[in-house]
C-alpha cells in the first residue's frame, strides 16, 4: 500500500508541477490562470478603492492588497498532519494484518468476498474513468479555448477523483482484510475483536483525511510559494473548484455501491430469510457473498469516497470565503495568508487528535450495547475537547493581533460546529439504536404486521429531523453571529464555513466508528457460514449490532456536514461569479458601456448598481446609445467611483452629471445578490427553489428504483438456485420433511453439473445491476446546474442550491434514520425480544429493514453528495453561466 501511495504522489507531483508552470508562462492579461478565477488586471480592479457599503473593523488599509505573503508557520500542521495520518493508516494496517485469518473455512469465505469486491471496484473504475475523460475534456476546452475557466482545473478535478476513489479502494482492502481476523479475534474476546475491527476502520478514516489535506496542502504550497500564479482570491477559487472530482467519484462510488449491497441486502433477506427460513449469513444461502462484498464495495469504498469530499470541500470552501473576507476587509498579505490558512491548520491538529483517541477505544468482555458505544463516544469525546483546546490556542496565536477579527469569536464558530456535529450524531443513534424508545416502538409494531413496521419506521424518521434541523440552524446562527457576521458579511459567512471544518475536524476517529460497522457485519457473516461457537457469533452480533448504530452516527456527521458546507458553498459560488463577471469585462475589447450596467475603463470593471439609472441607461442605449466618456475616483472620507456619461442624440433627459459606479472586485455579497436581484420575488429564483426541490425527489426515485430493479434480479435468482438445490436435495435422497427444513440442508450440492449455491452468479447481478443503474443519477447532478444556470441565469442557480440544500438536507436525514430504526428494530427482535428469530413479528421487522435499505444506505446518503456536487459543479462552471445565460435569457424572453 505505501509503494503505491508514494508512486502515484510522485506522478501527481510531476503532472501539477508541469502544469503549474506551464500555466505561469502564460500572458495573464490573455486569460492564462485567471479565467474563472480573475487574472492579474482583475485584480487591480478597485485595488485602491474600499467597498463603499463596507462596515469593516479595518478602515486604515484601503481593500484591494491581493498580493501573497509567506505561509505563517502554523499552516505546516496540515502537511504534517497528513502524513501523520498516513503514517498512522499504515502502522494501524499491519498491525492487523499480523493477526490470525483463522482456519482454511474462514480464509476461503473472506477470499471470496475479497474476490467480488475487486471484481466491482474494476468495472466501476471503467465506468467512472470514460465520465471522467469526458469532463475532463470539457473543462480543458472551457480553460484553453473558451478562456472561461482556470487552466489548472482540468488537472486539479482529476487528482481529486483519483484520490477519493484511491481512498475507497484502500478502505475496501482493509475492511476485506479485517473481517475474517475480527471473527478470529472475537473468539478470543469481545475486547479483541472490537480493536481490531475498530482500527481497521481507523485506516480508511486516517487514509480520507491524509490524502484529502495532503492534497490540500500541496496545491496551496505550489500555487503560494512557487508558482505564485496570482492573488489569493484567485488561487482559492480555482482550488475550490478541484472539489467537483472528489463530489463527482464520491457519488459515483456512493450510488453504484448502494445499488450494488442493497439488491445483494433484499435478495439475502427476503428470499433467505422469509422465504427459505434461513439466516442471511447462512452459507446455503446464494445472495449471501453478494451480501457481504456489498457492505465492503457501499458501506466502505462508498462511504469512504463520500466522506472524503465532504471533508476536501469544506476546507477548500472556508479557505476561498477567508480569502475574500480578508480582501474586503482590506487586510495586507501577512494578515490575509494568516487568515486562509486558518481551516487547514486546524483540519491538521484534528487528525493529531483523532490519532491520539483512536488508542483510547476498548471493551470489556460481556459489555451490553449502552456499554460498547460508551466505549466508542469515549474517544469521539476525547478526540473533541482535544480539538477544543488545540483550536483555541491556534486562534490565538493567529489572530490575536488581527484587529479586524476576534479570534474567540471565530473559535465559538469552531466550538458551534463541533457540538452540532456531536448533537446530531447523538440525535441519530437515539433514533436508530434499540437501547432506545424510538426503535423499540417500531419494533412493537410488529405485532400486527410488516405493514405497521413500515408506517412506524416512516414516522420515526420524519420526527428525527427535528434534531439534526434545530441544531444545525443554531449552529449557523451562532457560526456568524461570532465570527463577525453583524459587521461583515463575509467574515459571518466564513464563521459558518469554519463551522463546518470544525464539525469534520475530528473525521479521522468518526469515520473509524462507521466504517467498524461494515467489518463487524462482515465478521458475523464469517462466523455464521464457517459455523463458529455459538458465543463467538454473540459477541460478532454484538459487535454488528452496534455497527449499525455508529455507521447510522457516522451517516448523520456526513449530513450534517453537508448542509454548513453547501452553504458555505453557496456563497463560494457568489465570490466565483464575481471574479468571473470582472475578468469577462476586462477581456472585452473596448472601453465603454457594455450593457447589463456593466463598464470597462481602462482596464477596471464597474458596475452600476442604481437600479434606476441602470434601467435609465439601458432605456437610453436602445435608442440613441451611451458612451462612457470617463470614470474617475473621488477621494475623501468615503471615497467613490463615478462614470460620465454621453448620449449620442438630441433627445438627451436621462443623464445628469455622473452616474455612481462600484469595481466589481470591491462589491460586498449581498451588494452583487441585489445586482442580479437574488429575491424571493424574483420569478427566476422561486422557479430554481423548485427545481432544486425536484431534483432532490426524482434523484431520490432513480435510486431507489434502480435498487428495486436490481433486487428484482437478485430474489429471482436466489429463488431459481433453491429450486435447483431442493431437486439436487430429493435426488440425493433427503426426505420431504427434512427438505420443508432449510436448516437441515447440506451446505454444498451438485447439480447440473454446477456447485450451489453459485454464490459468483449473484455477485455478477449485482455488479452489472450497480454498474447500469449508477450513471444517469450522477449524471444528472452535474447536467441539471449546467441547463438551470443557462435558462434562468445566476438567480436560477441561486434558487436551485437553496431549495436542493434545505430539501435534501431533511429528506436525507429523514431516510437514514428510518433505514437504520427499521435495521435496528429487527436486530432488537433477533436478541429474543417479542418471539425472537424466525417469528411472524421478526418476518415483519425484516420486510421493514428490506424497505429500508435503499432508505439508508442508497438514496438517503447519496443526497449530502448530491447538494454538494450541484454546488462545486455551479462553482466550475459559473463562467459560462455569467457569459452566456444573459444572450440565452434574452433570447427566450427572461432578459
Amino acid at each position: 500500500m505505501l509503494r503505491t501511495c508514494l508512486l502515484f504522489l510522485l506522478t501527481a507531483g510531476l503532472i501539477l508541477t508541469a502544469a503549474s508552470h506551464a500555466s505561469a508562462q502564460l500572458d495573464p492579461n490573455a486569460g492564462g490562470i485567471g479565467g474563472a478565477g480573475g487574472d492579474n488586471a482583475a485584480n487591480t480592479a478597485g485595488a485602491d478603492t474600499p467597498d463603499p457599503g463596507s462596515d469593516s473593523k479595518t478602515a486604515a488599509k484601503p481593500a484591494g492588497d491581493e498580493s501573497v505573503g509567506a505561509l505563517p508557520p502554523a499552516f505546516y500542521l496540515a502537511p504534517v498532519g497528513a502524513v501523520l495520518a498516513l503514517l498512522m493508516a499504515m502502522v494501524f494496517y499491519k498491525g492487523f494484518m499480523s493477526s490470525s485469518e483463522g482456519d482454511d473455512s474462514m480464509v476461503r469465505i473472506a477470499q471470496a468476498v475479497r474476490d467480488g469486491a475487486y471484481a466491482y471496484l474494476r468495472a466501476q473504475r471503467r465506468v467512472v474513468f470514460i465520465v471522467f475523460l469526458v469532463l475532463l475534456g470539457l473543462l480543458a476546452l472551457m480553460a484553453f479555448a473558451l478562456k472561461l475557466q482556470a487552466e489548472l482545473t482540468f488537472v486539479g478535478v482529476g487528482i481529486a477523483g483519483l484520490l477519493s476513489g484511491l481512498c475507497g479502494f484502500f478502505g475496501m482492502k482493509t475492511a476485506t482484510n479485517a473481517s475474517a481476523r475480527t471473527t478470529y479475534a472475537a473468539k478470543q474476546s469481545l475486547n479483541d475483536g472490537l480493536k481490531v475491527a475498530f482500527r481497521a476502520g481507523a485506516v480508511m478514516g486516517l487514509c480520507v483525511t491524509g490524502f484529502a489535506l495532503l492534497d490540500v496542502s500541496v496545491w496551496f504550497i505550489l500555487l503560494t510559494q512557487v508558482f505564485k500564479i496570482g492573488a489569493l482570491t484567485t488561487i482559492t477559487t480555482v482550488t475550490l473548484s478541484f472539489a467537483m472530482g472528489a463530489s463527482l467519484q464520491a457519488l459515483f462510488s456512493r450510488v453504484g455501491g448502494g445499488i450494488y449491497t442493497k439488491a445483494a441486502d433484499v435478495g439475502a433477506d427476503l428470499v433467505g430469510k422469509v422465504e427459505a427460513g434461513i439466516p442471511e449469513d447462512d452459507a446455503r444461502n446464494p445472495a449471501t457473498i453478494a451480501d457481504n462484498v456489498g457492505d465492503n464495495v457501499g458501506d466502505v469504498a462508498g462511504m469512504g469516497a463520500d466522506l472524503y469530499e465532504s471533508y476536501y470541500g469544506s476546507i477548500l470552501a472556508a479557505m476561498a470565503l477567508a480569502a475574500a473576507a480578508a480582501f474586503q476587509l482590506g487586510f495586507d498579505a501577512a494578515n490575509a495568508m494568516t487568515l486562509v490558512v486558518v481551516p487547514a491548520s486546524l483540519a491538521g491538529l484534528g487528525i493529531i487528535a483523532s490519532v491520539l483517541s483512536i488508542f483510547t477505544v476498548r471493551a470489556k468482555e460481556g459489555a451490553s450495547m449502552a456499554q460498547l458505544l460508551k466505549g466508542l463516544h469515549t474517544g469521539v469525546w476525547i478526540s473533541s475537547a482535544l480539538i477544543v483546546a488545540g483550536s483555541g490556542a491556534l486562534l490565538y496565536l493567529l489572530l490575536k493581533d488581527i484587529e479586524a477579527l476576534n479570534w474567540w469569536g471565530i473559535w465559538l464558530a469552531i466550538i458551534a460546529g463541533l457540538v452540532a456535529g456531536l448533537v446530531i450524531a447523538w440525535g441519530t443513534e437515539y433514533y436508530t439504536s434499540y437501547e432506545h424508545k424510538p426503535t423499540q416502538r417500531i419494533s412493537e409494531q410488529s405485532e400486527t404486521g410488516s405493514a405497521t413496521v413500515i408506517i412506524a419506521g416512516v414516522a420515526e424518521g420524519m420526527v428525527s429531523t427535528w434534531i439534526p434541523l434545530v441544531t444545525t440552524v443554531a449552529a449557523i446562527l451562532v457560526a456568524y453571529i461570532c465570527a463577525g457576521g453583524n459587521e461583515n458579511f463575509l467574515l459571518g459567512v466564513f464563521g459558518v464555513g469554519i463551522a463546518a471544518v470544525g464539525m469534520l475536524s475530528t473525521l479521522g476517529i468518526t469515520l473509524a466508528t462507521d466504517a467498524y460497522g461494515p467489518i463487524a457485519d462482515n465478521a458475523g457473516g464469517n462466523a455464521e457460514m464457517t459455523h463458529q461457537p455459538p458465543e463467538v457469533r454473540g459477541r460478532t452480533d454484538m459487535l454488528d449490532s452496534l455497527g449499525n448504530t455508529t455507521a447510522a452516527t457516522g451517516k448523520g456527521f456526513a449530513i450534517g456536514s453537508a448542509a454548513l458546507t453547501a452553504l458555505a458553498l453557496l456563497a463560494a459560488y457568489i465570490i466565483t461569479v464575481q471574479t468571473s463577471l470582472s475578468s469577462q469585462v476586462i477581456a472585452n475589447a473596448d472601453n465603454g458601456y457594455l450593457g447589463h450596467g456593466l463598464v470597462k475603463w481602462d482596464d477596471k470593471a464597474f458596475i452600476v448598481l442604481d437600479d434606476k439609472h441602470r434601467e435609465q441607461i439601458e432605456e437610453q442605449t436602445s435608442t440613441e446609445g451611451v458612451k462612457v466618456a470617463g470614470v474617475n475616483r473621488f477621494p475623501g472620507e468615503d471615497e467613490v467611483w463615478a462614470a460620465s456619461l454621453t448620449v449620442d442624440g438630441t433627445n438627451n433627459t436621462a443623464f445628469k452629471g455622473l452616474v455612481n459606479v462600484v469595481p466589481i472586485r470591491s462589491l460586498s455579497l449581498p451588494q452583487l445578490l441585489s445586482y442580479y436581484n437574488v429575491t424571493l420575488m424574483n420569478p427566476k429564483v422561486l422557479c430554481g427553489l423548485f427545481l432544486g426541490v425536484m431534483l432532490v425527489f426524482v434523484f431520490c426515485a432513480m435510486t431507489m428504483n434502480a435498487v428495486g430493479r436490481a433486487a428484482n434480479a437478485m430474489m429471482l435468482e436466489c429463488r431459481r438456485q433453491f429450486g435447483i438445490m431442493k431437486k439436487a436435495f430429493k435426488a440425493n435422497g433427503l426426505s420431504d420433511e427434512d427438505i420443508a427444513d432449510p436448516l437441515k440442508w447440506p451446505y454444498e450440492v451438485e447439480a447440473e453439473g454446477k456447485q450451489y449455491p453459485d454464490y459468483a452468479n449473484c455477485v455478477e447481478i449485482s455488479t452489472q445491476g450497480a454498474l447500469k443503474e449508477m450513471v444517469v443519477p450522477s449524471l444528472l447532478a452535474v447536467i441539471v446546474p449546467i441547463v438551470v444556470g443557462l435558462i434562468l441565469g445566476v438567480p436560477g442557480v441561486m434558487g436551485m442550491l437553496a431549495g436542493a440544500l434545505v430539501c435534501g438536507f431533511a429528506v436525507a436525514i429523514f431516510m437514514a434514520n428510518a433505514g437504520g430504526a427499521w435495521d435496528n428494530a429487527k436486530k432488537y427482535i433477533e436478541t429474543g425480544a417479542h418471539g425472537g428469530k424466525g417469528s411472524d413479528n421478526h418476518k415483519a421487522t425484516v420486510v421493514g429493514d428490506t424497505v429500508g435499505d435503499p432508505f439508508k444506505d442508497t438514496s438517503g446518503p447519496s443526497l449530502n453528495i448530491l447538494i454538494k456536487l450541484i454546488s462545486v459543479v455551479s462553482v466550475v462552471f459559473a463562467g459560462l453561466i455569467v457569459k452566456y445565460s444573459p444572450m440565452i435569457g434574452a433570447a427566450i424572453g427572461l432578459g
